[in-house]
This record gives C-alpha cells, sequence and structure tokens, in this order.
C-alpha cells in the first residue's frame, strides 16, 4: 500500500482553497475505542450495505435508515443484518427528528445518500437538501462527527450533482461539527456495466483509443473499510480524503483486457471519438432550452462526457494533470480479480 499521508493537492471548487488529504490509512482499528452509536444513511445502496455489514462485524451499534419503497427488500438483505432498520423519507426534513432520531443519542452519521440519475432537480434534492436536513437534525440531537461519502469528481466540476455535492460539503465544513469526507474513486460496479453485453458477443465500448482517462478502482468492501476507519480514528476528523483501490492506476483499455482474459478471448474494440459526445451535449443542450422535458436527458450526456474526458485520479494543480502517485490507495481487491468473478458466475 502507498502511503499519501498529509499530502497537500489542491482541490477545486467551492472556494475551499488547499486541504489536507490523508491516504494509504489501513483498516486495524486504530482509535476505534468503544463501540459507537451510528446513524447511517443510504444503508441499501451498494456501498451503504458494504458499510452497514463492516460497521457491524467492528461492533458497533448501527441504525440504518431506510425509504418505505425500500422498507420490505432492506428487512431481507443479509447485508443489513445486525442492523435496526427506520423507515421514512430523506427529502422529509419536518420528520427527520420524529422518524429517525426519535430523541436517542448517536455518536456519528454516515451518509452515503447520493442521487440515482444525476439530473440536478434530484441531485439537489438528495445530494444536497437530504443531506443538510439531516446534518441540521444531527446538530440539534447533539451528535458529535458526519462521515460523508462523496466523490473524487469534485475536483473538477461540471455537472448538476457536483454543484450539488460541493454546496453541501462547503455547509459541513462550515457548520462547526466535526467531519470527514470522503472522495473515492471508480466504484467496481460501475465500471462492470460492460460486462455481460461482451460476454454475449459485443465489443467493448471505447472513447477516443481507450487511454484518455484512468482510474484506482476500489471495491464496496475496501471502500466500506476505509468508512469504517474514519468513523474510528479521530486523526481523519476534519479532512477531504480522496481515496481509490490498490494500484497501479488503469485506463478503460486494460479494463476491457482485464474482462477479455478470463474469457479467453480477443479484445473487441468499438472506438467512440469523443467529439460525437460533443456534438450530442451541444445538440440536446440547445433542444432542452425549448423541449423542457430533453433538459435532464443533455445532462445524461454532459454526465457521460465528462468521464469519457476526465480521469479519477487526484488532480495535481500545480502540474495540471491527473496525478496517480498523488492518489491514495487502500484495500487489496482488485478490478481483474472481480472480473473474472462475474465471469465465473455466468458461464
Amino acid at each position: 500500500m502507498r502511503a499519501c499521508a498529509q499530502r497537500r493537492i489542491c482541490l477545486r471548487g467551492a472556494d475551499r482553497g488547499t486541504l489536507p488529504l490523508v491516504g494509504g490509512a489501513t483498516t486495524d482499528g486504530t482509535g476505534a475505542g468503544e463501540p459507537r452509536r451510528i446513524f447511517l444513511v443510504g444503508a441499501t445502496g451498494t456501498i451503504g450495505r458494504a458499510t452497514a455489514r463492516a460497521l457491524v462485524a467492528r461492533g458497533h451499534q448501527v441504525v440504518c435508515f431506510v425509504r418505505p419503497a425500500g422498507a420490505e427488500g432492506a428487512r431481507r438483505l443479509p447485508e443489513l443484518a445486525g442492523a435496526e432498520i427506520r423507515v421514512g423519507e430523506v427529502t422529509k426534513a419536518g420528520g427527520i427528528a420524529r422518524d429517525w432520531f426519535r430523541g436517542e443519542r448517536f455518536d456519528t452519521i454516515v451518509s452515503c445518500l447520493a442521487s440515482r440519475t444525476g439530473s440536478p432537480r434530484e441531485a439537489w434534492a438528495i445530494d444536497h437538501s437530504a443531506n443538510l436536513a439531516l446534518l441540521e437534525a444531527g446538530q440539534a440531537q447533539g451528535v458529535g462527527h458526519f462521515v460523508l461519502l462523496s466523490a473524487i469528481c469534485l475536483q473538477k466540476p461540471r455537472l448538476a450533482f457536483q454543484h450539488a455535492k460541493i454546496t453541501f460539503e462547503t455547509a459541513l465544513m462550515a457548520s462547526g461539527m466535526p467531519y470527514t469526507i470522503v472522495r473515492p474513486t471508480a466504484f467496481f460496479k460501475s465500471l462492470s456495466g460492460q460486462v455481460e453485453p461482451v460476454r454475449r458477443g459485443k465489443p467493448w465500448l471505447l472513447f477516443g483509443d481507450g487511454r484518455l482517462t484512468a482510474c484506482k478502482p476500489i471495491s464496496d468492501a475496501d471502500l466500506a473499510a476505509y468508512l469504517v476507519r474514519c468513523v474510528e480514528d479521530p486523526a481523519l476528523r476534519g479532512r477531504v480524503l480522496p481515496i481509490g483501490g490498490p494500484g497501479p492506476a488503469i485506463t478503460p483499455r486494460e479494463q476491457a483486457e482485464a474482462l477479455f482474459a478470463p474469457l479467453g478471448e480477443k479484445p473487441r474494440f468499438r472506438h467512440v471519438p469523443v467529439r460525437l459526445m460533443d456534438v450530442i451535449v451541444g445538440v440536446l443542450g440547445a433542444l432542452g432550452r425549448v423541449v423542457p422535458n430533453l433538459r435532464d436527458k443533455a445532462e445524461y450526456a454532459r454526465i457521460g462526457r465528462y468521464y469519457a474526458k476526465e480521469s479519477m485520479l487526484v488532480w495535481n494543480e500545480e502540474a495540471d494533470r491527473y496525478d496517480a502517485a498523488a492518489t491514495p490507495e487502500t484495500g487489496a481487491d482488485r478490478l481483474v480479480d472481480h472480473y473474472a468473478e462475474l465471469v465465473g458466475k455466468r458461464s
């Protein structure tokens, strides 16, 4: 594991200046102390489920807040076994104290909330407003620590959901509540969407030559373990923490090669010019000003173009480039093994 502790890299967005970034942390329980009472929001997502399981395994008392539509399914999730489940709407601030906290003491809030689509309306409702209501209710209840799962792409904000997240990050840092903000790189799940099409004989879609971007993918389990470390270790409070999985950083082309290898096939590619995304964004953006129903589609196109052009690594302001060496690492799970496991399960 490469240690990048206390390394300072400039982050863009929210006029935050230069913040100390800590990475390379292990999950050895340093600073764990007594079991904490944890309020976990966003528990039914893949990262939330893994985090619930990891917190319970460490002996913490976990209360998971879920939406009514997902309540029955949540009670059947094995990852939430050992946690208490409470039901309510994250967008109804008035019921937070009544339905969520119920006047009980909690040591830490862990928020894995994230908008599902990235549309402007949903992003501001979930990534910003729901988190803000949670923060304000937590302050009123005397909660002593807020751990926020954010995203590394906030370094170069161009999209609605990024601005919504940054606005909440700024509010959290100014709130006076001790905080830890975790900005992970790409998740295994987000890099696995082409597995099934490729298994059916389709080519792997690449933007440009497939070497325009890179990331250090992180698994659900490794990120969950890192979030638990953030709950337990007081030294990680007051920090913005970019974190990736074990290196080296890999490009989309290398991701494809990692998938074709266990299939025993020669890689097949379909190259999509990035300029095509520019055209699509331009057309949908223009139409969206006239046809409101196309505005969200224009934003989805912007999201696709962003990830086609931008790496999920720490941005080095001085060098004006993404910096794989400066991107902290944690865990041991590798994308190549994840792909091999998916291929084996579906063969």
